[in-house]
């Protein structure tokens, strides 16, 4: 065979290797358009429709399944946030139900005694007093309402400063001395004599610690107990708030936290709660870079933690 005849056949063979490797390119690039367009309208049809539709595809072209995984971590994450709106949303509807009632059964008390007075010619002290109560539970609630909104919708502004955290503790007990004294409750405190130092804020630690003595005095007032103690470690300062009350159930542990939530007696009148209370301390807490956790067996003990960041200089 001459050289001639051995260079056309390899020029042949060349020739059908190139045409072979440019089909086969032209069937990859079209059918990678085709999945391409598959992705886009099947994309298209869950933003329309709204649905909770996954892309499903299947190909062994790794690209095309990274992107396929990348839009439909997209889609979980939108998920979420959709149903985090929704949640969000009962949860306002049911916020502002809630203080509607709140605020309209101590304004009825409120009207009742106006009238009352205004048919009186000289109204008694105790009838007055009475209407201030009343005004003031009112008011309570309103600013409890802005002071959760506010910090919810982070409006709130919250500087953080080396403060002493036993001296906190210290004041907001003594803030409740003559309340606590009346109702006969015995007081157990546990506080370090040498200072604690933590990065907080004192006005929110005091709303925190407020927050929880009140729920105390409001719903383990049975217990006729109020313990308050600080530990810490390297890291970390803890206070707990604690009371030998009726205590928290169990299928009330997780909810206990949330807005406006209340148990079955809680809008009992000699309460007076309204379930905002330790809405405020946790996300107070969650500001001040800790947390409040809880920890409750009925008629024994009830203990509210909250843990914060300790500094050591």
């Amino acid at each position: 065979m001459s050289d001639a005849t051995i260079i056309f056949f390899l020029s042949i063979c060349i020739g059908l290797l190139v045409c072979v490797v440019l089909y086969q390119q032209f069937v990859f690039r079209k059918g990678t358009e085709a999945k391409m367009r598959a992705i886009s309208n099947k994309l298209k049809e869950i933003i329309e429709t709204d649905s909770d539709e996954r892309i499903m595809l299947f190909t062994e072209n790794k690209e095309l399944m990274e992107l396929a995984a990348q839009i439909n971590d997209l889609l979980e994450k939108h998920l979420k946030t959709k149903a985090d709106y929704r949640r969000s949303e009962i949860a306002s509807k049911k916020m502002l139900s809630n203080i509607s009632h709140d605020i309209k059964t101590p304004m009825t008390v409120i009207l009742g005694y106006l009238e009352i007075m205004q048919l009186s010619e000289t109204p008694s002290k105790e009838m007055l007093k009475k209407v201030e109560c009343k005004a003031q539970s009112v008011m309570e609630l309103i600013n409890q309402f802005f002071t959760l909104s506010k910090i919810e919708s982070g409006d709130m502004e919250i500087e953080l400063s080396r403060i002493d955290i036993c001296e906190i503790c210290r004041e907001s007990i003594l803030d409740f001395y003559e309340l606590l004294s009346n109702k006969s409750f015995q007081v157990e405190v546990d506080i370090p004599e040498t200072s604690v130092y933590i990065q907080g804020n004192k006005e929110a630690l005091q709303r925190i610690l407020f927050n929880l003595i009140s729920n105390v005095i409001r719903y383990g007032a049975d217990g006729k107990y109020l313990g308050i103690s600080l530990r810490n470690d390297e890291r970390n300062v803890y206070v707990d708030v604690m009371d030998k009350g009726k205590g928290i159930d169990k299928a009330f542990a997780d909810s206990i936290f949330d807005r406006l939530f209340t148990m079955e007696d809680s809008r009992n009148r000699n309460i007076q709660g309204n379930g905002l209370g330790l809405t405020i301390a946790k996300n107070l807490a969650l500001r001040l870079g800790g947390t409040i956790t809880l920890e409750s067996v009925p008629h024994v003990k009830t203990t509210f933690t909250v843990r914060l960041k300790k500094i050591s200089f």
